[in-house]
């Protein structure tokens, strides 16, 4: 099967922000659930052969999503989400960092500021990050740790779980 669609990823001439891009073949509210519902994210946010295992979700303003990065020998790689803003089916705003399994943030590594947009366009959806760090270190440490990579390869794991 061909596939058209890409993941465009551009740095912003700030040097502090990506600009990620991407357009998928489903109404928005398929998109949205899927970047909002556990069960959902659970199936797509890693880049295979990796797996995203969700221990707790809140979306909610104020609320967290704390998961793990599943490596193939079972590996564990944790990460959370804070949730600021919520504008269902329109936007989302969070901050992301890397932690440990009881999302104690580990201060060594950087902060994303995450500011997710869904745009309906017909029968398709169009979502837009603008991924926000502290410093221009902070965004060269997350692209060297594979970021562009591993989002393009969830990206295409998320074009699969749409077309079921």
């Amino acid at each position: 099967m061909s596939n058209t669609k890409e993941t465009r990823i551009s740095k912003d001439p700030s040097g502090k922000k990506l600009i990620v891009s991407r357009d998928f073949d489903a109404p928005i509210n398929d998109v949205w659930n899927a970047w909002t519902q556990s069960e959902l994210l659970d199936k797509w946010w890693a880049p295979k052969p990796w797996k995203a295992e969700t221990k707790s979700l809140n979306f909610t303003g104020g609320g967290t999503w704390l998961y793990a990065m599943v490596g193939p020998q079972g590996e564990k790689h944790w990460s959370k989400a804070e949730f600021k803003t919520i504008a269902p089916e329109q936007s989302f705003t969070s901050s992301d960092m890397f932690c440990d399994e009881q999302g104690n943030v580990d201060n060594n590594l950087p902060v994303m500021h995450w500011h997710v947009q869904f745009l309906a366009q017909g029968q398709s959806t169009n979502v837009i990050i603008e991924l926000t760090f502290d410093k221009e270190e902070d965004l060269d440490k997350i692209v060297e740790m594979g970021f562009n990579e591993g989002f393009t390869m969830a990206h295409g794991n998320l074009d699969e779980l749409l077309a079921q």
